[in-house]
């Protein structure tokens, strides 16, 4: 059986929302603002968007915030097509440690994050409900570390529990991915150098001391 291509799935939604008259609107539940900005660039074209932050994987708490306001500096320095808005869910560590109890070992992009993925698009599938959107989806696919895979199954599990429309996304494709760095350059966005939880911040603590001790000391006269 071939894969399924979420973007060729994505494109054939699109074509027929731009046969309707009305603009759906659409929950997008926001990891970052770097993550973002080609995925608010590209749909905001055709949907009406609120950006989701839910994120209670976050660590520490100011690195929240920070995320936080570089999510709302952003929308705010966009001229899309159709209004985007900013919507911010509750910070709540504690779920996310919940939800990983058990994982806490698991290397990045296992069982842990499938967890993290649940929690946070099962918060957004929810939101999305409850205000009466059309659509939700997540800004995690547009990273090359993230399996869009099971990010749309998961979204198309909590999509069916809570009878709102998943949007199928796979937004690395089509240089999605290249041109989000190249919107992070425009804009001048922090970009973070590990995924949110101290989990993740740990492992690239590890994997930078063990960089700078594969490269070794620097001769004393530089050369």
């Amino acid at each position: 059986m071939n894969p399924r291509n979420y973007q060729r799935e994505l494109e054939q939604i699109i074509r027929q929302i731009t046969e309707e008259s009305r603009v759906p609107r659409l929950l997008l539940h926001s990891c970052c603002a770097p993550c973002s900005s080609y995925v608010l660039e590209y749909l905001s074209a055709f949907f009406e968007i609120t950006v989701f932050y839910y994120n209670p994987n976050i660590y520490p708490e100011a690195e929240y915030q920070t995320r936080v306001k570089e999510q709302e500096r952003l929308i705010g320095e966009l001229d899309p097509v159709h209004p985007i808005s900013f919507a911010a869910g509750p910070y709540e560590p504690e779920r996310f440690y919940e939800a990983s109890r058990g994982h806490e070992k698991d290397p990045e992009g296992g069982e842990r994050c499938m967890a993290c993925y649940r929690l946070r698009l099962e918060e957004a599938a929810k939101a999305a409900r409850e205000g009466g959107f059309d659509y939700f989806t997540t800004t995690l696919s547009i990273s090359p570390l993230k399996n869009a895979e099971k990010l749309n199954a998961i979204g198309e599990e909590v999509g069916r529990i809570f009878q709102v429309e998943h949007l199928p996304s796979d937004f690395k494709k089509k240089n999605g991915y290249k041109r989000s760095v190249e919107l992070s350059g425009e804009h001048g966005l922090y970009r973070q150098d590990y995924c949110g939880c101290v989990f993740s911040q740990e492992e690239s603590r590890q994997r930078r001391r063990q960089r700078e001790a594969e490269a070794g000391p620097f001769p004393e006269n530089g050369l």
